[in-house]
């Protein structure tokens, strides 16, 4: 996919939903209530799409400074930035169980190897979302 391949964004909009993905599993979620995260998922990949879709077509159109296009892609931009303080609205909705989030370190402290497959996780994510960029912009 061109986006994940060229996009810093959209490889952190990724890692964000793997991790959100596995930090679920430490939540009694429903059918439902995955089905909305999965939507919200959806369209905020969606969102980052149409977002890159507009910025290529920009930079296409006008190769020098236009304040029309810079209007342009802000706005793209704003409208990914909405969607995703929607995602955080359904994330504090789903996840703001304080119960829940107390298993959590018990969860690393009881298991080192949890704790070393965290680390590995983190390191992996962060290379994949800053160290990699295998095409340059078209």
């Amino acid at each position: 996919m061109l986006a994940l391949r060229s996009e810093r964004n959209m490889r952190i909009h990724l890692v964000a939903v793997v991790s959100v993905l596995l930090f679920s599993l430490f939540f009694d979620l429903n059918g439902t209530q995955y089905i909305l995260l999965f939507l919200t998922f959806a369209a905020v990949t969606a969102a980052e799409l149409f977002n890159t879709a507009i910025e290529y077509l920009c930079d296409h159109v006008s190769g020098e400074y236009s304040t029309l296009i810079k209007n342009v892609k802000d706005l793209s931009g704003s409208a990914v930035l909405a969607v995703s303080a929607g995602a955080v609205c359904v994330a504090v909705i789903l996840f703001a169980k304080p119960d829940k989030l107390r298993r959590i370190p018990e969860f690393f402290a009881a298991s080192p190897l949890a704790v070393v497959l965290a680390v590995a996780y983190t390191v992996i994510a962060w290379l994949f979302i800053f160290k990699i960029n295998l095409i340059k912009k078209p």
